[in-house]
């Protein structure tokens, strides 16, 4: 299979190419990983990732203490939802043909409308339920346009890609952690209108931070192209790597069969035998798990990253298994923090295979596609779960996640394309 590797740093690849800000996007004296530019892009990227993971439940809290019912925040979750899951796609063409970072720039600066806009609408009290449900359209469609370039942008701030990765995962890990956390107390307070001026805050903080990168010189796909022309490129690309193609073909059988119906079956399990604090506590041992995942990843750089990061999937069955068997709590947060060290390391590696395998001025696209791919049949897993649990009943759901994710593992070890799949070595 021919290796494919992105050179962001130089503009010697065949496509025009564009300047990011006109200087270089690191120095041989930097360090590998905490140069100027990814110190920069940590800030702004940390600052997204704990507004998003704070949104969802500041608006559902919210709403149901305004006496609104579920049915309320679960219509508000798909309009956030929605937009992201339909639009990326675009998002990544348009990154293509304006740069990620300008993108990512106007992203942050419409989450930064929205938010404040939402903190009015909270404080002063809803009047008009389709003013909420707007804004949060425009915050899900920001965030369909700053992912692709998210990925992107990784090659360009730091020579140390996997390093960089591991990073950024153990931020992702933190921040989901405490986001939640930290708006759940804000809205116990009555504060819901607080977490959106303290998330266009942090939206405002990103855009700064990536208004000063000093990028080099950014692929960019031939002038003139139309947008569907620029996705048909996108996916004969996607369709030419088949490694990249297998390992989503078979994340969306696991999307829909493992992960998706996850969260909510174990909730139906756990929370009537244990209770909401006992759930949380799993929960939040899944992601210390995932911190100690991305800290390894860090350091830990296999010949072939995409079949080391399989097996550390081998782990994911270890959870639902110990739900059916009855397993105290502490069983099942110690098998989360495994679990979350598996996923951890499999996101890094597969993050990083992306990144350095794939020609930049094909990035963006691709990463689009893989995120429609995997990410979007997880809600079709989640909405499955609860007909599934009635027709099958519980545990045959979980044995069927445990059977799936096992497979799923030995699958990506199974295809040759992935299995075989070398690390880039880093730019020096």
């Amino acid at each position: 299979m021919e290796e494919h590797r992105a050179e962001h740093a130089t503009a010697v690849a065949s496509p025009p190419a564009r300047d990011g800000s006109g200087g270089p996007s690191s120095s041989p004296g930097e360090p590998a990983i905490w140069s100027r530019n990814f110190r920069y892009y940590f800030v702004a990227r940390s600052a997204g990732l704990l507004s998003w993971a704070m949104l969802p439940v500041a608006v559902a809290a919210g709403l149901l203490i305004d006496g609104y019912g579920l049915d309320t925040a679960g219509y508000s979750m798909a309009f956030l939802v929605a937009p992201f899951a339909g639009l990326v796609l675009f998002g990544g063409v348009l990154a293509d043909r304006f740069t990620a970072r300008r993108m990512m720039i106007v992203a942050d600066l419409a989450n930064l409308a929205a938010h404040v806009l939402l903190a009015l609408l909270f404080l002063h009290r809803i009047d008009h339920l389709w003013q909420l449900y707007a804004l949060l359209v425009v915050a899900g469609t920001a965030n369909a346009l700053f992912q692709p370039g998210a990925s992107s942008t990784v090659p360009l701030v730091s020579r140390d890609v996997q390093g960089a990765n591991g990073v950024l995962r153990t931020s992702e890990a933190i921040t989901g952690l405490g986001g939640p956390a930290l708006a759940g107390v804000l809205v116990g307070f009555g504060s819901t209108g607080w977490v959106m001026v303290i998330s266009a805050v942090a939206y405002g903080a990103s855009a700064v931070c990536l208004y000063v990168l000093r990028l080099g010189t950014v692929p960019a796909p031939p002038p003139g192209e139309s947008l569907w022309r620029n996705l048909a490129v996108g996916w004969r690309e996607f369709r030419a790597r088949s490694w990249l193609w297998g390992v989503i073909v078979i994340w969306m059988f696991y999307a829909v069969l493992s992960w998706g119906p996850q969260l909510s079956v174990a909730a139906g399990v756990i929370v009537p035998e244990h209770g909401a604090r006992s759930f949380g506590l799993i929960n939040a041992a899944l992601g210390a798990g995932t911190v100690v995942g991305g800290l390894l990843a860090i350091r830990y750089k296999p010949e072939r990253p995409l079949a080391a990061g399989a097996v550390a999937m081998l782990a994911y069955p270890l959870y639902p298994l110990g739900i059916v068997l009855g397993l105290p709590v502490w069983a099942l947060a110690a098998a989360q923090v495994v679990v979350g060290a598996g996923i951890g390391v499999w996101g890094v590696m597969w993050a990083t295979s992306v990144q350095t395998q794939v020609p930049g001025e094909m990035l963006n696209r691709i990463h689009a596609y893989e995120v429609a791919g995997s990410v979007g049949m997880y809600p079709i897993g989640s909405a499955l779960a609860g007909p599934a649990v009635g027709a099958f009943g519980t545990d045959q759901v979980l044995l069927t996640g445990v059977v799936v994710s096992f497979l799923t593992a030995t699958a990506l070890l199974a295809a040759r394309p992935i299995r075989t799949l070398r690390r880039v070595p880093d730019r020096r």
